[in-house]
């Protein structure tokens, strides 16, 4: 993407996804839900106001543009700074994508907001959106996602539930798997029991492989996770950091670079993988924005990330 953009940001890799250019409907942090696993850090304040938090006409305008000067993408996805069903026109967002271009469109969401009406009937006008599933009962759904009163563990299977039963579309479940919490099989068979009501098209075993919102949380062995993998129906898929190399080049520039590392921790792989450099190139090039208090180096897991100050 050689232009700035306020909303927009990729097309990346998706690890589910493909190429997939983001659409960020809300500021940064702005969630429903404080999850301890959260890439993007610790939300300040939780909110379940839904109003529409960025301009949906800028928001539109962006994307014109973005087409207008070429862009190539897999699916436009809803998601990025927090909960984008929060905007109360995200449904336009989608409905302005799916008549101006033949991108599939996606929500990245917590399901947090679907047992409202308004909400399903707007998320259904997605091709795909994916809800998180990480606990099985309201104290384990508490301490994972540390979420306002009045969001609780019945209503995210409730709305999710009517949701399945209205949506024509694809569903997928992303179980988020953390050591010493939910990872043994016991817990897992609980979540699954919860997953089958919800009859996902697809179900995603995740971990931490980038920084969390609460240092503790450190990732499950691949190997582990793929031993959870059976006690789901349909069965789960490990997904893995990143997918392998696409044909789309992101051009180096700080802006970028930036927007990227803003919403999606990245490694100078990552970097050099999506902008078609070597990783000592992009290593060079991160190291002078963080030389400039842009970004910062984080270790997890014995890998070097890079995130905004």
């Amino acid at each position: 993407m050689k232009k700035k953009y306020k909303y927009l940001f990729g097309p990346v890799p998706s690890r589910r996804l493909g190429l997939s250019l983001g659409v960020d409907l809300v500021p940064h942090k702005t969630c429903s839900m404080n999850c301890i696993f959260c890439q993007l850090g610790n939300t300040a304040r939780t909110t379940i106001e839904r109003r529409e938090y960025v301009p949906t006409e800028d928001v539109l305008a962006e994307i014109s543009d973005w087409q207008a000067q070429g862009g190539q993408t897999d699916v436009i996805t809803l998601s990025g700074g927090g909960e984008p069903t929060l905007h109360s026109r995200f449904g336009e967002v989608i409905d302005f994508v799916k008549a101006k271009t033949r991108h599939r469109t996606v929500i990245l969401s917590n399901g947090s907001l679907l047992h409202l009406p308004e909400v399903r009937r707007e998320a259904a006008r997605a091709d795909i959106v994916k809800i998180t599933l990480a606990s099985w009962d309201e104290d384990s759904f508490r301490k994972i996602h540390r979420p306002p009163a009045e969001v609780t563990f019945a209503r995210i299977i409730e709305g999710a539930c009517a949701f399945r039963n209205e949506f024509t579309g694809e569903i997928w479940l992303e179980v988020f798997v953390i050591p010493g919490i939910n990872a043994e099989p016991e817990k897992i068979r609980k979540i699954a029991g919860f997953a089958e009501k919800i009859r996902p098209d697809k179900i995603h075993l995740n971990t931490a492989v980038r920084p969390a919102a609460e240092k503790t949380v450190q990732p499950v062995p691949a190997a582990a996770l793929q031993n959870l993998t059976g006690l789901f129906n349909p069965p789960a898929e490990v997904i893995a950091s990143f997918a392998p190399g696409s044909g789309h080049r992101i051009e180096l520039h700080e802006e970028s670079v930036l927007a990227l590392v803003r919403l999606h921790p990245c490694t100078a792989e990552n970097i050099a993988r999506m902008c078609k450099i070597t990783p000592a190139e992009a290593a060079e090039f991160l190291d002078s924005m963080m030389a400039r208090d842009i970004i910062r180096r984080e270790e997890h897991d014995g890998t070097v990330w890079y995130v905004v100050n």
